[in-house]
């Protein structure tokens, strides 16, 4: 039997930072400045040449965004304005955004419309089941908006989702999850369902968590949900990630992993911030691949098993390989 949470979280305490021992900093990483603002050079001009890619030829995305029209899905692909997305749609896969497509949170990167989201679609869980098996995905995600308006946050449709997909396709299954507002219950119910990864992104550094996930946001819930998806079911691989640009440190950064690991985090993306249009959080520089590569490496030598670290890289970028 898995151990159940004896202890509350009470979202409105004070945040914590947990003691452990941090890596030591012993590579030095080069900085690339951001442009300033109100540059009279033209945005694609301003873009560093590695975040400059071609746009995939042929027409084999078409297939994908086709069938998540006609099932009337939706995808983190799009109302996320993925980098990746063409070329994530023309290899027919694609990361299912449930519980609609309007989020309760204003958090300061997120391009996803915010307000008040629409009832919970009852017959949403069947037809992403039907997506995936449509496109013959091995490994599917699966990520929301948050829905604090719901008592759960949503977590018993995560569940249903999770099923579904695995009753119709026998694939593995990748969650990536709100915080369901401190709410361990909630969390639970997602556990319960076994996803083969259960993903949570920290996205930034303590100083900067609250500007960038909102104020209702915790570091230290963050953490023990990782904690205790372990501690509740160890078959659960767990994931986070992060987004570089935002104006974190380096000594910052490092101790985050190190908070990551601690709470036994095994899978890390690391991927730069690109503001999706104004009115969202600048970026405050841009991190070289050089650099995304050393930290790659350093992420691996604290103990992660798999890592993803790259300008382009996202939550679910090429997620199957770090199933």
């Amino acid at each position: 039997m898995i151990a159940r949470h004896a202890r509350p979280f009470h979202l409105d305490t004070d945040m914590r930072t947990h003691r452990v021992n941090r890596p030591d900093p012993a590579i030095e990483l080069p900085v690339l400045d951001a442009p300033r603002q109100g540059s009279s050079d033209p945005p694609a001009a301003r873009l560093p040449r590695w975040l400059k890619r071609e746009v995939p030829k042929g027409n084999a995305n078409h297939y994908t965004a086709n069938l998540v029209a006609e099932l009337n899905l939706e995808t983190v692909c799009d109302h996320a304005r993925c980098p990746n997305r063409m070329e994530c749609y023309a290899q027919k896969t694609a990361t299912f955004m449930i519980l609609g497509n309007v989020c309760s949170r204003p958090c300061g990167f997120c391009s996803v419309a915010r307000g008040r989201p629409e009832p919970v679609d009852a017959g949403e869980p069947e037809r992403v089941a039907e997506a995936a098996s449509r496109l013959g995905l091995r490994h599917v995600v699966i990520t929301s908006v948050t829905r604090d308006d719901l008592p759960d946050g949503g977590a018993g449709h995560f569940r249903r989702c999770v099923l579904a997909v695995r009753s119709r396709t026998g694939a593995s299954v990748e969650v990536l999850t709100p915080d369901f507002r401190g709410n361990a219950d909630a969390l639970r119910q997602v556990v319960d369902a076994v996803p083969e990864v259960f993903n949570h992104n920290m996205e930034t550094v303590p100083r900067l968590f609250r500007s960038v996930r909102g104020p209702r946001s915790s570091y230290a819930w963050t953490l023990d949900m990782l904690r205790l998806v372990k501690q509740w079911d160890p078959r659960i691989g767990t994931k986070s990630g992060l987004m570089l640009g935002l104006g974190e440190s380096r000594d910052e950064l490092l101790a985050v992993l190190s908070d990551l690991r601690e709470a036994g985090c095994e899978r890390l993306t690391l991927g730069q911030y690109l503001r999706p249009g104004e009115g969202y959080l600048p970026v405050t520089r841009y991190v070289t691949p050089e650099e995304f590569e050393e930290l790659g490496a350093l992420a691996r030598g604290i103990g992660f098993t798999k890592v993803a670290s790259g300008p382009f890289v996202r939550s679910s970028y090429h997620a199957r390989d770090m199933a």
